[in-house]
């Protein structure tokens, strides 16, 4: 990989201040000072270093974000609402990253935010049917005969839904947990719509395998481990 384009992928910066960082002698291969932004180095052997801080490559980036109400999730910077790219540090920020399946911008919850397209969509494909695990509170308790219809697949605008799990939860009132294993569009504010019901607050918890870490406040984010990155393929 040429160096320059190794400091613009990794540094989040344009392949002109990497050539800038470059003359300006701040980069250094292996120890040494790097001044050609055609230097070919190795990701996996070279130690890349910038203002003689360690620049570890990443190929791709996933991170966990506890997202807020009225954040949009979108990749798009620099539009008037604020979007869960904007709640990212600087030096967290590269090219290429968006959210990885949808939230509305009233429902709260686990984000996972990425680079990796094909992870993306082993993961929201329908074909993988990976389940997504959501709080919700309604403005009246589910009655059973409609309990046994989400479980057993609804109708819902033509479109039969893959069954879905409800359940009950002992605290709060008319407080579900629901799992659902696809991702139509505004799908679990729909079911409950079509019995009358509506949904007064949405929490995503969590994808796959993997809850959302309680420690994160609405708006922080931490990076993901290959350990539970599997948990989320893995259902």
């Amino acid at each position: 990989m040429r160096l320059d384009k190794y400091l613009s992928s990794q540094l989040n910066i344009s392949r002109s201040d990497a050539k800038k960082a470059l003359r300006e002698r701040r980069i250094s291969v292996n120890g040494e000072t790097a001044t050609s932004a055609d230097l070919h180095v190795d990701p996996q052997k070279d130690v890349v270093s910038a203002d003689g801080r360690i620049v570890n490559y990443k190929e791709h980036l996933y991170l966990m974000l506890n997202k807020p109400s009225g954040v949009v999730s979108s990749s798009e910077r620099g539009v008037e609402q604020k979007t869960v790219i904007d709640l990212l540090d600087e030096a967290d920020l590269r090219p290429g990253l968006f959210p990885a399946g949808r939230l509305d911008k009233d429902t709260t919850g686990f984000v996972l935010i990425t680079d990796d397209g094909a992870f993306a969509h082993q993961i929201l494909s329908p074909a993988h049917h990976v389940p997504k695990t959501y709080i919700v509170t309604l403005q009246r308790e589910v009655r059973e005969e409609e309990k046994e219809r989400i479980e057993q697949g609804l109708e819902l605008d033509g479109e039969r839904l893959l069954p879905a799990e409800l359940r009950q939860l002992p605290f709060g009132e008319n407080k579900y947990e629901i799992v659902i294993s696809q991702g139509i569009y505004h799908q679990i504010k729909r079911m409950f719509s079509s019995f009358g019901n509506e949904v007064l607050a949405l929490d995503r918890v969590k994808i796959g395998g993997l809850s959302l870490d309680e420690k994160l406040l609405p708006g922080e984010y931490r990076e993901l481990t290959e350990e539970e990155l599997d948990l989320i393929r893995n259902g």
